[in-house]
């Protein structure tokens, strides 16, 4: 089931398609990754979802129900842009935000501590946000997000101003609330987190979808075929004519393995040339490659 679905979803900036018919669904339980370069239309999408702004067109369903005011209830939303109140104390903001997200004060308070607790923030509640710094204002923004009991978070770089270790603190925490039904949409410029974090993507370009599947199912569809074959002992010297070679290393080749060519034949061609095979594994394309391909390839 689809906890939220978009349908040919539009919208307009004064003669500027931010978002151009959009569709796709994210399924229950999953952590989605929402892509594209600065200006794709990434966030006009996101404010339409979290219903900061309206679709021009298209219909927008979250939970089985088409968007409405209560809607909000079930999102938490992390900007990319942080809202907090830099003069107000960090208790107080996030009670407020929770009350605003149908918790009462009592409800808001038990969260809030327990959060507190998770993430190593006992005693930060009457501190001013203007005295934190960015890191820790970034977990108390995490906090804001969380509090109220989203059954949908849209994170939007969530790990900007973190250290490595709050990195990972938060990290595993959203792994957990995935575990525990939350459904994640995860927005961010670092491919290599997406690789990591999400199992679905979509690519967005220029206000439309230009990529969209699992993600191992992307790097199958653009995988070029190649192969890493690694020795036990050095390559110099040696005639590799017979084979098509896309790079040699030291120790290593990269090849390129035709349709009707068997995985064996190459293995073999090169235990006949007496050389002892270490490793032979297929080349996957990085997230990121299939990122910057497909980008050039609308832009051209």
């Amino acid at each position: 089931m689809a906890i939220l679905s978009l349908q040919d979803v539009s919208k307009n900036y004064s003669g500027h398609q931010a978002v151009d018919g959009i569709s796709f669904d994210v399924q229950e339980g999953s952590i989605f990754g929402l892509l594209g370069p600065n200006g794709a239309g990434k966030t006009s999408l996101i404010r339409i979802i979290t219903t900061i702004t309206g679709a021009d067109s298209g219909v927008v369903s979250l939970d089985g129900e088409k968007l409405n005011p209560n809607s909000v209830r079930k999102i938490g939303y992390m900007p990319e842009e942080r809202g907090l109140y830099k003069k107000m104390k960090v208790g107080e903001q996030l009670i407020y935000l929770a009350e605003l997200r149908g918790l009462s004060k009592k409800e808001a308070k038990s969260s809030i501590n327990s959060w507190f607790d998770r993430l190593g923030m006992t005693g930060w509640g009457s501190k001013k946000v203007e005295e934190l710094s960015k890191g820790m204002q970034q977990k108390v923004q995490f906090v804001a997000t969380v509090a109220h009991g989203p059954k949908l978070l849209i994170l939007d770089e969530p790990f900007t101003g973190l250290d490595p270790i709050n990195t990972n603190l938060i990290k595993d925490e959203i792994y957990k609330l995935n575990e525990q039904g939350v459904s994640i949409i995860f927005s961010t410029h670092r491919m290599e987190q997406v690789e990591e974090i999400c199992r679905d993507i979509v690519l967005m370009n220029k206000g439309q979808k230009i990529l969209e599947g699992k993600m191992e199912d992307v790097k199958q569809q653009f995988k070029k075929d190649h192969y890493k074959i690694e020795f036990t002992s050095s390559l110099n010297g040696m005639d590799f004519s017979d084979i098509d070679v896309v790079e040699k290393g030291e120790d290593y080749l990269t090849v390129h393995k035709l349709d009707d060519q068997n995985s064996n034949d190459l293995i073999q061609t090169c235990i006949k040339k007496g050389l002892s095979v270490k490793s032979f594994s297929e080349i996957l394309p990085s997230l990121n490659e299939i990122f910057i391909t497909q980008v050039e390839k609308q832009n051209s």
